[in-house]
């Protein structure tokens, strides 16, 4: 556990940035979410090579799906898209990046394992003329830069996280201090249980939602700073771990559902009730996370849009595929989710389901 002086010099560097909210609540037409162009269909010859860091993440496992309906509902073969999973590990992926080239796709759609893999995996295709296309997990300034100097066939696509951390900010503090502050000692009390070292996202989640919480008044207090490695059954335990210490939270902060899910199991197990003694939020707007917005176990979640950025993504790979251009930086917008819009956004989400998903095999070492 990190020292508790860690988090007050935390919470005094975050004073230094000012953030501003962002719309509050996006318009949630399905028509909008992919920015699709008239792209020609004849791919059933292309092959297409995904790499997923870990297929067991429930949000990537959304995503991974859609993005492989997708290509097949734009002609690719079944058996001309090969999904790998990297178990979370630099080096495999490293492995299954270069079976891929050596098999001869036409593209490649990486979510890497982290930031410090990119560079290698860059040099990797663009040395073999393969386009690039990178999902969910943004790159470092530096690496962007490099492809908009040298003119790559290299892109990201993804949401600003800095959004997604304003808007869990904006989540809790819409409840006010009065709600907020269950001791009445006039600081609210609080976990954060970060995604994973190094990773750009957590990062900016972390410190945005702090930051406009801190910029709205509030005095914050963190009792429990944790990495959960975005994994459900690890914030569970950090969660029991910290409230069987005595360190009773009044927010807990996590940087995706599946921790804000375990926040919940924890709570409920400590004989606590989530919505009333501690208020909990999440990213992702995973289906079972939004049902309990809806119970108000959960004040909201952040809808990460992997419908439309899996559509983006394939869109990109095609339009290099076709000779074309992209941007290097293909955005989105995140969407706030509490019990006011929960059903809108939840029937969406179901909306895109499928009646059946594509026969593609799912690789992991």
């Amino acid at each position: 556990m990190k020292n508790k002086l860690f988090c007050f010099m935390l919470i005094a560097l975050l004073g230094l940035f000012l953030t501003t909210g962002c719309a509050s609540y996006l318009d949630l037409d399905k028509s909008d979410m992919s920015n699709t162009s008239s792209l020609d269909s004849s791919y059933a010859k292309t092959r297409i090579g995904v790499c997923i860091y870990q297929l067991n993440d429930n949000f990537m496992s959304l995503f991974c799906d859609e993005l492989v309906n997708y290509l097949v509902s734009l002609g690719f073969s079944e058996d001309n898209i090969i999904v790998f999973g990297s178990s979370n590990n630099q080096a495999v992926q490293l492995t299954q990046v270069e079976e891929l080239i050596d098999r001869g796709v036409d593209a490649l759609i990486v979510n890497p394992v982290n930031s410090a893999i990119v560079h290698t995996i860059t040099d990797k295709a663009v040395n073999n003329g393969i386009p690039l296309v990178y999902i969910n997990r943004e790159p470092s300034a530096d690496e962007e830069a490099n492809w908009e100097e040298y003119d790559l066939s290299v892109t990201y696509v993804g949401c600003d996280a800095r959004q997604s951390g304003i808007y869990q900010g904006e989540l809790l503090a819409g409840l006010g201090g009065d709600t907020l502050d269950i001791n009445g000692d006039g600081a609210i009390q609080y976990y954060m249980i970060e995604g994973a070292p190094e990773n750009i996202d957590a990062g900016f989640r972390t410190l945005y939602s702090l930051s406009t919480l801190t910029n709205s008044g509030f005095k914050m207090d963190c009792l429990l700073d944790e990495v959960g490695n975005w994994d459900k059954a690890t914030s569970k335990l950090i969660t029991a771990k910290g409230i069987s210490q005595n360190l009773i939270p009044e927010v807990i902060i996590c940087n995706n559902d599946a921790m804000a899910l375990g926040a919940i199991d924890a709570v409920k197990e400590a004989g606590l009730t989530p919505g009333r003694d501690v208020y909990i939020v999440g990213v992702d707007a995973l289906p079972e996370a939004i049902e309990e917005v809806k119970n108000g176990t959960m004040v909201g979640t952040v809808f990460n849009d992997y419908i439309g950025q899996s559509h983006n993504a394939a869109d990109a790979a095609l339009r290099y595929l076709n000779g074309e251009e992209n941007e290097h930086y293909i955005g989105c917008e995140y969407v706030k989710v509490s019990s006011s819009n929960a059903q809108q956004v939840l029937e969406l989400i179901q909306s895109s389901d499928t009646d059946e998903d594509a026969n593609v095999e799912y690789k992991q070492p």
